[in-house]
């Protein structure tokens, strides 16, 4: 049963794996990337400062952090060197050979479970549980899908690896979301703690005349978690402008 699902995970990974080109090579590095993201990252903390207000901010903060090294330490330092999976870029796997590496990146001796998925779901989990809006629960449950989808791109995982971590990731997002809440905020629904998130952040009018007069007749708004998808999308976007260079 193992074998037969170590060759398809095999095939998977090969069949994507080989689909590239120079303008999704440089993309697919940068997005892969951790500090990158820093920016999306500050203005998710100042969500949850939003969401949770001053006196309960330290909580979700140190429960999103605490759902990531979860996964981390679980990954790396227990299932990883019990598994002893190699990396197919690894050299010491006979499949590197077919492997696609992108500018010499070959990650470390074992991959499975991928770390970075592990860690992108697990925060994605989070934040979409605290947030619950379809739009930003797509937005960054497919951030941390496409982040997940880099590492294959690059040649440094396979599909179950990204696979099993995505899972950890989930799991470890989703039980430290609700310890979080239960110890932080018991009294605050869901739907109120999601309100609270999509509360205006930035107001500005905008102008417009009125005979020969200025005025400012409509008010436009940026929610917290609006203000996340304004600077996930920005990130992109120079990453976008950066690989077509």
């Amino acid at each position: 049963m193992l074998d037969f699902l170590n060759t398809i995970d095999t095939e998977i990974f090969l069949c994507f794996n080989g689909q590239h080109s120079p303008f999704f090579d440089v993309f697919m590095k940068l997005f892969t990337g951790r500090f990158i993201w820093i920016p999306m990252y500050a203005a998710i903390a100042l969500m949850m400062w939003r969401a949770g207000k001053l006196s309960k901010f330290i909580f979700y903060i140190v429960g999103v952090a605490l759902a990531v090294t979860i996964t981390d330490q679980l990954c790396a330092t227990w299932i990883r060197p019990a598994v002893e999976r190699l990396r197919p870029s690894n050299l010491e796997n006979e499949l590197s050979q077919l492997t696609y590496i992108v500018g010499g990146y070959r990650g470390g001796s074992y991959g499975f479970p991928s770390c970075h998925a592990a860690n992108s779901f697990a925060m994605a989990t989070f934040v979409a549980l605290m947030v619950r809006k379809r739009s930003f629960v797509a937005f960054i449950l497919g951030w941390a899908l496409l982040n997940s989808y880099s590492r294959l791109y690059l040649g440094v995982h396979y599909p179950g690896d990204l696979f099993v971590g995505s899972l950890i990731g989930i799991a470890s997002g989703a039980g430290c979301f609700f310890l979080t809440r239960r110890l932080a905020d018991p009294r605050t629904s869901r739907e109120e703690l999601a309100a609270r998130a999509d509360s205006p952040l930035i107001t500005y009018h905008l102008p417009s005349m009125q005979g020969i007069s200025l005025v400012l007749t409509r008010v436009v708004s940026v929610s917290a978690q609006g203000f996340v998808k304004i600077v996930g999308g920005a990130t992109v976007l120079y990453i976008v402008l950066r690989a077509a260079m």
